[in-house]
C-alpha cells in the first residue's frame, strides 16, 4: 500500500446507475444540532436525496444502517443543494434543493428515539418557487449586506438572473452577451456576482447594479423602453483567462485577503476582489474539481484540485505540497467536521462513490506471508525461460520498418469491384458538370482466422475520387467470422484523377497471452478502379496536339478484344481506332497501326494521355498472359515531351505564388480592418460624440474587399489543386516513358517514383517543385554524378519555395541526359562511386555549365537516343490510315 494514497475513513456507494456532478453535494449541520458536527447531504439527477452522518468504529469501516439519516425520493432531477438561512424569521440552517423547474426549501428535523432503533429523521417544506425558466446553478449569500439572512440567486439556461428573497421573488435580469451558463458564485465583501462568461471572461456584476438595472420582463429594446426601464446592465469588472471555467469560489479568511478563485481547463487562478490576478498556476493534468480551504501558514490559502487521473493534489498557493491518490474521479470534493475529527476530505464520483478520507502515512498493517520453502523446479523455469526468449526473437527478428506480409494472414482483407457500374449512381456533392456521373460498387470481405478486437476499415482513394463512406467501425470478429461493406466510389471532383487505385486498410487487437488488451494489427489490400468510372466511348479524333507512339514486340490487338467495354460489336472501324471521352470535357484518342507493332495515344492535353496509356499496357500485358506470352515488352523510342511537361510544372507554381500574394493581401486588408475599428470604437466610447469622418463607409469597403480577397483566395486553392492533379498525371506519363525508354528495373522505378512523386502533401510551406528539385540535386551529386567532386558537394537542408522554376527544369533535363548517357539509378553509396568512375569512359556527358546556360527554347521538345538505339531509320511502317500521316519525325 502506497503512502500515498488517501486513507479512507468512511465510504459507501449511492444507489445503482444514478449521477451525480458539481453541485450534488454539500456538507453543513443541516438539522442544527448545535454540536458543530456537519452532515453530509447528496442529491442525485435521479431524485434521490440523502444526508449523512458517518461515524466509523475504526478507519475504514463501510457505511452502517444509523449512518443514514434520511432517504427521499424528490421525483425530479437534483441539479444543486445547498444550506443556508433560507427562511425568515429565523437564523437558522435549512437546505435548498435547485431542480430544473423549481427551487424547494426544506427543514430538517430529528426525533429522539426511545427504543433502540435510534433517532428519526424527516424534511418539511417550508416554501418553493416555481420558475418560469430552466435552471442551471444557483448561489446564495446577504446580498445587500443584509444581516441574518440569505437570499439566493439562480442562473438559468438562457442567462438570467433570478433573484429571491427568501420566500418572495425579487427581480430577474439578463446578463449582457449570453450564450451558455457558467459557473456562478457571490462575493459579501464586494457585494457582487462573479461568473465567468462563454466568452471565457471572469466577469463581475453589482448587487446594486443588478437591483437598479433594466427588468428582465422588459427587454425589448425600443427607443421607448431605452429611456424610461431604468439603466441597463454594466458589469464591474471583466478578466478574459482564454479558457472555460470548470467552477468558482470566493473565500476569505481570517489570516489570508479575500481572494476570488477560478478553476480552468489547464489553469487554475487567484484573483483580487477588483480583477487582478494575484497568481495563477498552470496544471498539467486535466482537472474535475477543487475548493480552497483555510491555510495554517499566514497569508496563504490552501487549495485541493482533483483530476481525472484519480488525483488529490494539496496546494499552498502555487506550491504543490502533497498529492494523494483516490480509488475513483472526483467530480466535487468539500471539507467538513465529521465526529471531532476536523478537515475530512469528502469526495464524490459521478457514478455515486462517497468517500471520506484523510491525508497521512499510516504504516500499513498487512504482513506478507511466510513463502513456504520447497525446492526449485530448474527445468520448468528453463523451460518458460526458454518460451519467452522465442516470443522475444519473433518480435524482434525483422528489422524493417514496415512488417513483413506472413505466409498465414490473422485477417484477410478482399475488395470485390463491380463489373458493371451501379444502374442508380450513389454520387453525392459531384462537382462535374456531365450529365450523368456514373458510380461503381466495392464489396469489401474481411476474414479472421483469430479473435479480432474492435475492427476499424477505412477505404482510401485518391482525390477527386471519393466514396460514400470511408470509415466503418465493426464489432468484434471470432475466429473463422467475416464481415462484409458495401460502398460506392465516383469522381467527386471537375478533373481526370492521376490514379484509379485505391486500398482497404483494417486495424484491428489481437489479445495475447502477455498482453490481454490485444496488439495492434493491420490488414490491407489494393483494388483498381475501371476506366469506365471516369470516361466513356466516344468518335475517334484525328487532330492532336499532343501524341506518343508505343512500340511493342508482337502484332497489334483489335480493340475489340481487349476493350471489349469501350467499343461496339457491330463496329469494324474500331478495331483499329478508339475514342475515350472524359467526364471533365476531354477528349483522347487510341489508335493501333495495321502493317506494324504500334500503338499511338493522342490528345489535346498531356496529362490526359496517362490513364488511356497505362490502362493500354495493363490490358496488354494480361491479354498475353492468358496467352501464356512470357516475352512481351513495350518500349518507347519517340521525345520525351519535357516541354509540355514544364508548362503544366509552370502553371502549378504560378498559382502557388498567386497564393502567397492573396495571402499578403489578406494580411495587409485585415490590419487596416482592425485599425478602422479601434478608430471606431474610440469615438463611440468618447463622451464628446464627435464625427466619424466617413470611417463608417471606410470600414464597410475594407470588408468587401476581405471577403473578396477571401472569395477569391479560395477559387486559387481549387484552381492549385487541379494543377496538382493534371502535373501529378503528367508526371506518371514522364515515368512511364523513361522506364520504357531505359528499360529500368523495379528498384530503379521506385527511386523515379519516390523522386518524382513523393509523398508529403503540397503546401505552401513543402510544395512540389521544392521536394522534387531536393530529391533530383540529391540524385545528380551521388548515383548519376560525372565525378567524385560533385559528391563532395553539399546539399542544403533547408527546402523553401524557390523564386522560379528555371533551376528544377535545368535539373530535370540534365537527369534524363545522364540517364541517356548510361547513368543508373542507385540509392547505395558504392554503386555511385562506381558510376561516377564509369560515366567519363562510358559516355561522354554534356558539360552542366552549357546546360545552365542554354535557355529553354519554346517548343522545344526534348530527345534523349535510348542505349540501344544506334541509328533511326529514315523510313518507318506506317501505321493505320488515320495514323500514318502523323509519324513522329526523328
Amino acid at each position: 500500500m502506497s503512502l500515498f494514497k488517501a486513507r479512507d475513513w468512511w465510504s459507501t456507494i449511492l444507489g445503482e446507475k444514478e449521477e451525480f456532478d458539481q453541485g450534488c453535494l454539500c456538507v453543513g449541520d443541516v438539522d442544527n444540532s448545535g454540536s458543530g458536527q456537519d452532515k453530509i447531504i447528496v442529491g442525485s439527477y435521479m431524485g434521490y436525496l440523502r444526508i449523512f452522518n458517518p461515524h466509523p468504529v475504526k478507519p475504514g469501516d463501510g457505511v452502517q444502517p444509523e449512518d443514514l439519516l434520511l432517504e427521499v425520493q424528490l421525483r425530479e432531477p437534483i441539479l444543486q443543494v445547498e444550506v443556508g438561512k433560507f427562511v425568515s424569521g429565523t437564523e437558522g440552517l435549512h437546505l435548498a434543493v435547485l431542480h430544473c423547474r423549481k427551487l424547494c426549501v426544506y427543514a430538517v428535523s430529528g426525533t429522539l428515539g426511545t427504543v433502540e432503533h435510534g433517532n428519526q429523521y424527516q424534511i418539511k417544506l417550508m416554501y418553493e418557487h416555481h420558475l418560469q425558466r430552466t435552471a442551471c446553478n444557483m448561489t446564495y449569500g446577504p446580498f445587500g449586506g443584509v444581516k441574518g439572512r440569505d437570499l439566493i440567486c439562480i442562473q438559468s439556461m438562457d442567462g438570467m438572473l433570478m433573484l429571491f428573497e427568501q420566500e418572495s421573488y425579487a427581480f430577474g435580469r439578463f446578463l449582457p452577451g449570453f450564450l451558455l451558463p457558467g459557473p456562478l458564485t457571490y462575493s459579501s465583501r464586494t457585494d457582487s456576482f462573479i461568473t465567468v462568461s462563454s466568452c471565457q471572461q471572469v466577469e463581475s456584476y453589482k448587487y446594486q447594479v443588478l437591483a437598479f438595472a433594466t427588468d428582465a420582463d422588459e427587454r425589448q429594446e425600443t427607443e421607448q423602453q431605452k429611456l424610461s426601464s431604468g439603466k441597463r446592465l454594466a458589469v464591474d469588472w471583466v478578466l478574459n483567462i482564454g479558457e472555460q471555467a470548470l467552477d468558482i469560489c470566493v473565500v476569505s479568511f481570517n489570516q489570508a485577503v479575500s481572494s476570488v478563485f477560478v478553476l480552468g481547463e489547464r489553469n487554475f487562478f487567484c484573483l483580487k476582489d477588483n480583477g487582478q490576478i494575484r497568481f495563477m498556476k498552470k496544471l498539467d493534468y486535466s482537472p474535475s474539481c477543487f475548493i480552497p480551504y483555510c491555510s495554517v501558514k499566514e497569508g496563504t490559502i490552501n487549495t485541493l484540485v482533483g483530476n481525472h487521473n484519480k488525483i488529490l493534489n494539496v496546494y499552498q498557493d502555487v506550491t504543490l505540497k502533497w498529492a494523494t491518490q483516490l480509488p475513483h474521479i472526483p467530480v466535487s470534493v468539500k471539507v467538513a467536521n465529521l465526529q471531532g475529527l476536523k478537515g475530512v476530505i469528502v469526495t464524490l464520483s459521478d457514478d455515486g462513490h462517497l468517500q471520506c478520507s484523510y491525508l497521512g502515512t499510516d504504516p500499513s498493517v498487512f504482513q506478507a506471508p511466510r513463502v513456504d520453502s520447497r525446492e526449485i523446479n530448474y527445468e520448468e523455469f528453463d523451460a518458460e525461460m526458454k518460451k519467452l526468449q522465442k516470443s522475444i526473437k519473433e518480435a524482434t527478428k525483422t528489422q524493417d520498418i514496415l512488417p513483413k506480409a506472413e505466409k498465414h494472414r490473422n485477417v484477410i482483407v478482399t475488395a470485390e469491384i463491380s463489373p458493371d457500374l451501379d444502374a442508380e449512381s450513389q454520387a453525392i456533392d459531384s462537382e462535374v458538370k456531365a450529365e450523368a456521373v456514373p458510380s461503381v460498387t466495392i464489396k469489401v470481405t474481411i476474414q479472421s482466422r483469430v479473435t479480432a478486437q474492435k475492427p476499424n476499415l477505412v477505404v482510401c482513394v485518391q482525390a477527386p475520387l471519393a466514396v460514400t463512406c470511408d470509415q466503418f467501425f465493426l464489432d468484434d470478429l471470432e475466429p473463422d467470422a467475416s464481415e462484409t461493406v458495401v460502398l460506392s466510389v465516383f469522381l467527386k471532383g471537375n478533373c481526370p484523377p492521376s490514379e484509379l487505385e485505391g486500398n482497404c486498410v483494417v486495424s484491428y487487437n489481437t489479445p495475447t497471452e502477455f498482453n490481454p488488451e490485444g496488439v495492434l494489427n493491420v490488414a490491407q489490400c489494393n483494388f483498381r478502379l475501371p476506366l469506365r468510372l471516369v470516361c466513356f466511348p466516344a468518335q475517334p479524333s484525328k487532330a492532336a496536339n499532343h501524341k506518343l507512339t508505343i512500340d511493342t514486340n508482337k502484332p497489334p490487338i483489335s480493340f475489340l478484344t481487349i476493350f471489349p467495354d469501350f467499343v461496339d460489336p457491330s463496329g469494324d472501324d474500331q478495331a483499329n481506332a478508339l475514342g475515350f471521352q472524359f467526364l471533365t470535357g476531354s477528349k483522347t484518342t487510341l489508335l493501333a497501326s495495321k502493317t506494324s507493332q504500334r500503338y499511338r495515344i493522342q490528345s489535346d492535353q498531356l496529362e490526359d494521355l496517362w490513364l488511356i496509356t497505362k490502362e493500354l499496357i495493363l490490358r496488354l500485358e494480361e491479354h498475353f498472359k492468358k496467352q501464356n506470352c512470357k516475352d512481351f515488352a513495350c518500349t518507347f523510342s519517340g521525345s520525351i515531351p519535357l516541354q509540355e511537361y514544364f508548362e503544366l510544372i509552370d502553371q502549378h507554381f504560378e498559382l502557388r505564388l498567386n497564393a502567397e500574394k492573396f495571402q499578403e493581401l489578406l494580411s495587409e486588408r485585415a490590419v487596416q480592418f482592425r485599425a478602422i475599428e479601434r478608430r471606431l470604437l474610440t469615438r463611440f466610447k468618447d463622451k464628446t460624440p464627435a464625427p466619424l469622418q466617413h470611417l463608417d463607409t471606410l470600414l464597410e469597403g475594407t470588408f468587401r474587399e476581405v471577403i473578396a480577397l477571401a472569395d477569391a483566395a479560395e477559387e486559387n486553392q481549387a484552381n492549385m489543386f487541379r494543377a496538382l492533379t493534371k502535373l501529378k498525371s503528367a508526371t506518371h506519363l514522364v515515368i512511364m516513358l523513361i522506364v520504357l525508354w531505359q528499360k529500368l528495373s523495379a528498384d530503379q522505378v521506385a527511386i523515379l517514383e519516390a523522386t518524382f512523386l513523393p509523398l508529403a502533401e503540397d503546401t505552401q510551406e513543402l510544395g512540389w517543385e521544392e521536394a522534387v528539385d531536393a530529391a533530383i540535386s540529391y540524385l545528380l551529386r551521388t548515383c548519376l554524378s560525372k565525378s567524385s567532386k560533385e559528391q563532395a558537394l553539399n546539399l542544403s537542408s533547408e527546402l523553401c519555395m524557390p523564386k522560379d522554376t528555371s533551376r528544377l527544369k535545368k535539373n530535370i533535363t540534365l537527369f534524363c541526359d545522364r540517364l541517356a548517357k548510361g547513368g543508373r539509378l542507385s540509392l547505395s553509396s558504392d554503386s555511385a562511386t562506381q558510376q561516377a568512375a564509369v560515366m567519363p569512359g562510358g559516355c561522354t556527358t554534356i558539360p552542366e555549365s552549357d546546360l545552365e546556360e542554354r535557355p529553354v527554347i519554346p517548343g522545344y521538345t526534348a530527345k534523349f537516343p535510348s542505349h540501344k538505339q544506334v541509328a533511326k531509320q529514315k523510313s518507318k511502317p506506317g501505321l493505320s490510315e488515320d495514323a500514318a500521316e502523323e509519324e513522329e519525325k526523328p
